[in-house]
């Protein structure tokens, strides 16, 4: 009985630990869809996050699956980074700098753009 409730702990781990990196799972099996090595040396893109937000995930979610390095600061944990956050302006998360453009919210298409 007890090995059968560890099973069922570790099943839920490794759901939780794919769902949290989903975007590099998929990379795996998906790799044509990654951006192209010259943009990925030339990128930066400065992430401004929370652990608890949803469109934070799914931007590092859209990050990870494209290949695209990034910085991340989240700004509950770093005071640093929330006062570069809010001299962006602040107003909402996630708050992306790519390549010198500010981008607000979850924009997949924006952040392309803005890559070289």
């Amino acid at each position: 009985m007890l090995g059968g409730v560890l099973k069922k702990i570790l099943l839920v781990l490794l759901v939780v630990v794919i769902y949290q990196n989903w975007g590099k799972v998929e990379r795996l099996f998906n790799p044509g869809e990654a951006v192209s090595q010259a943009t990925r040396t030339q990128a930066k893109v400065v992430f401004y996050t929370t652990a608890w937000c949803g469109y934070c995930q799914s931007t590092r979610r859209f990050l990870d699956h494209k290949g695209i390095p990034y910085q991340e600061f989240d700004i509950d944990k770093d005071a640093q980074a929330r006062q570069a956050y809010q001299a962006l302006g602040g107003g909402g998360i996630p708050i992306l700098d790519v390549n010198g453009t500010l981008i607000r919210g979850y924009e997949p298409d924006a952040i392309l753009k803005a890559l070289p």
